[in-house]
Order: C-alpha cells, then sequence, then structure tokens
C-alpha cells in the first residue's frame, strides 16, 4: 500500500496539526506533555493546601482544579483538528486556568502543557496570541509570589515560552518537510518502477521482433519461394519440384518449433518449469508466505482430480488470477491467512481464493492492484474462457473469490493446444 499523502488543506511549512499530523514522535511528545500537567496540577494543588491549610478558598481551588482536570481528560476525544468544538474546549479549559492562576498563583506553571496544547491546535498567529497570554498570567502570579520585584521572575518566563515555542515549531516544520520529502520519494520511486516498465515493455517487443523476423518471417518467405519453385516444376521435373517440398516441410517443422518455444516463453514462468497448475499454485503460496515474513500465511489445497491435462491457456488463466488475487490480499485486506483452493469437478475447475482480511461492502469497491492483476483484468480472463467470477465479502469477514472455468466434453481426447 502506497505511503499517507499530506493533508492537502495545509500549507507546506506550516505547523500541522491534526490526527494527520501524529506520528510516533507527536504520540510520545503527547502522552509526556499529558503526565507533565497532571503532575504540575497535582504539585500545584499539594503546595497551596499545604501553604494554605483550613482557607476559606480551599475548595474552590480543589474544585477547579478537579474542573481543570476533567477539561483537560476530555480534550483527546475531542481530536486535535481546529474545530468549533474544539476551540471551544481549549477557551473553556484556558478560562479555568485563568482563575485558578488568579486565586491560587502556584497553578501558573500548569501554562507550559497548554503551550503545547494551543500550537497543536491553532493557526500559527493565534497560537502565539495565546502563548503570549498565557506567559503574561505565569509573569503576573510569580509576581504575586514574590516578596520584592525580581527581574527574573519577569524575563524569565518569556525566553522559556519563546523557546519552547520556537522548539516546537521547528519540530513541527522539520516533521512536515520530512513527509514531503517521503512522499516525493514515493513519487519518484512509482513513476521509476512505471518507467522501467515500460522500457521492459519495448524491449521485450522488440526481442520478440527480431525473434519473428530472423526465425518465423524468414522461414515462411523460404517456404513460399520453395513452393513456387516446386509448383513451377512440377510438371517438367517431378523430382526437383518433390525436393523443394521436402525442404519447404523441414523448414515449416523449425519454424512449428520455434513458435513452439515462444508460447513456452511467454507462459507464467511457474507453469513453464512443469508439474501443471498444481505445482505453479504451491509454488506461489509458498512464496508469496515467504515474501510476507510472518505477516501472511498462504496455504494451497487441491481437491479432486482431472480426468485429463487441463489447457494451457485455462491454467495460464488461473495462476494469473490466483497471482493477481494474492496480490490484493497482500496490499489491501490486512489478512494473516489466505488459502488457495483447486477443485476438479466433471464440467469445470473451479479455483477460490478466500483470506481473513478486512473484507468490504460490495464488489464495486475492491480496490484494484496496481500490478495490472486487478478484478476487471481477472473477470476478463474468465470471460475468454467463458467461465464466471464471483466475489463474496463483508466488513470484517474477510473475501472469497472464486473463478469457475467450465471443460469441454472433448478435453480428455484432445491435445495439448500448444501442439496443435
Amino acid at each position: 500500500m502506497p505511503a499517507p499523502d499530506r493533508d492537502p488543506t495545509v500549507p507546506a511549512g506550516s505547523t500541522v496539526t491534526g490526527p494527520g499530523a501524529d506520528g510516533p514522535d507527536d504520540r510520545r511528545l503527547s502522552l509526556l506533555m499529558h503526565a507533565a500537567f497532571f503532575l504540575l496540577l497535582g504539585a500545584s494543588l499539594a503546595r497551596f493546601l499545604m501553604r494554605h491549610p483550613g482557607e476559606t478558598r480551599a475548595p474552590w481551588i480543589i474544585a477547579l482544579s478537579a474542573v481543570l482536570a476533567a477539561l483537560y481528560l476530555l480534550g483527546p476525544v475531542l481530536g486535535s483538528r481546529p474545530t468549533p468544538r474544539r476551540l471551544t474546549w481549549l477557551g473553556v479549559l484556558v478560562a479555568v486556568w485563568m482563575v485558578l492562576v488568579v486565586l491560587a498563583p502556584s497553578f501558573a506553571w500548569c501554562a507550559v502543557p497548554l503551550f503545547y496544547t494551543g500550537l497543536r491546535i491553532l493557526p500559527p498567529r493565534a497560537a502565539l496570541a495565546l502563548v503570549a497570554l498565557l506567559t503574561v498570567f505565569v509573569v503576573a502570579a510569580q509576581l504575586r509570589l514574590a516578596t520584592g520585584f525580581d527581574p527574573n521572575l519577569v524575563l524569565a518566563p518569556p525566553a522559556v515560552a519563546a523557546v519552547a515555542t520556537a522548539v516546537f515549531v521547528h519540530m513541527q516544520r522539520q516533521a512536515v518537510r520530512q513527509r514531503e520529502l517521503i512522499d516525493d520519494l514515493l513519487r519518484t520511486r512509482r513513476e521509476l518502477a512505471a518507467t522501467e516498465r515500460r522500457e521492459g515493455t519495448l524491449a521485450e517487443r522488440q526481442r520478440l521482433s527480431m525473434e519473428i523476423h530472423d526465425t518465423l518471417a524468414q522461414g515462411l518467405s523460404s517456404q513460399q519461394m520453395l513452393l513456387q519453385a516446386a509448383d513451377r516444376s512440377w510438371s517438367s521435373d517431378p523430382a526437383t519440384a518433390r525436393r523443394h517440398v521436402l525442404t519447404a516441410t523441414g523448414i515449416a517443422e523449425r519454424n512449428l518449433a520455434e513458435a513452439r518455444r515462444f508460447v513456452h516463453d511467454l507462459a507464467p514462468a511457474d507453469l513453464a518449469e512443469g508439474g501443471g497448475l498444481e505445482a505453479a499454485l504451491r509454488t506461489l503460496a509458498d512464496r508469496e508466505t515467504a515474501q510476507a515474513r510472518g505477516r501472511l500465511t498462504v496455504r494451497c489445497h487441491v481437491e479432486g482430480a482431472p480426468a485429463a491435462a487441463l489447457p494451457d491457456r485455462v491454467q495460464s488463466a488461473l495462476l494469473r488470477i490466483a497471482q493477481g488475487a494474492l496480490a490484493n490480499v497482500t496490499e489491501h485486506s490486512g489478512a494473516s491467512v489466505a488459502a488457495l483452493t483447486l477443485t476438479h469437478l466433471d464440467d469445470r475447475v473451479v479455483l477460490d481464493i478466500a483470506d481473513d482480511g478486512r473484507g468490504f461492502g460490495s464488489a464495486e469497491s475492491v480496490p484494484d492492484g496496481v500490478r495490472g492483476h486487478g478484478l476487471p483484468a481477472m473477470r476478463a480472463r474468465v470471460r475468454q474462457l467463458g467461465g464466471t467470477l464471483t466475489v463474496e465479502s463483508a466488513p470484517g469477514e474477510g473475501t472469497v473469490l472464486s473463478a469457475a472455468v467450465p471443460l469441454p466434453h472433448t478435453t480428455a481426447h484432445s491435445v495439448p493446444e500448444d501442439r496443435a
């Protein structure tokens, strides 16, 4: 599956907000800030109760601390995008904190996690304004706690806020640039792969054209000249005419051997190795299991036995369908187990590909694979053989793809197609 793209609504280089911006580092930083908030809140409440035992405002301080904690816990439930509900929550959270700071200045340092929350949710200018407002309250609270004027209490909080904001914004912009570089790299790799496929296709076409020109075309041309010569000398020199015909027959046999070699080379490699469709499917299952490295196990089952060897085009089509279906299973389903079941019946052969993945709602919603083995290609292959392709799936219940190909009654008495 390709990597998720950057949110198109976010300008490049700006602070990214929302779930789309939450990578592993973001989540770890969020957990750290949440822990810091509750640690600072608890420490501030303990300090107040120790310094001011029995005061009449103590119940209010305790109640506001509980409200502030409850509001903060509600934040992750609302998400991290700047929706109206989320902005309202942030405004109420900051307002409760401000009231708490007015009543008990020791709660001022809870502002540091609030810096982070505002920077993640708000646009850059609004976030900076919020940071400035929170910093002003922190400075005022520290001056209230001090016995006299201290320049550090005026300068230190703004300096800490500026450094924290700069570091956070820099990290977010670096994350945006990194995601853009990854997207560019993936896009470049896809384009390079497409270019290589096109070049490979052109090279293969050129190779086949040269092969055909140097073998089949030359042979047919020689046969034509020999047969024309035999026709001219048929009456006057029958022996010479017969030699021309025998020579043309030999060339035809060599051309037939070359044509069979072409068909053999263009057939699926697993079938070309011998053993038939059953062996090719088992090889495919083993290869897909090995390539998945524990993420997917593919099993192969064969039921019944064919009355005669399946036609080459049927074997090739069913193997290609199995390859395309397993490619979709690997890329889109998230399955852990898949099964290939080949069933030989009297009048048809059936290939089932089942997986325990996430499934989907309708056959039309199946995502086509990016390797050319999509559902339309599978339907076309089966349709060319007069068969049917069915897909059964439901969300969360996996998928079963079934390809049924009818077999003619004369199959048992016919010779393989590439020998005709």
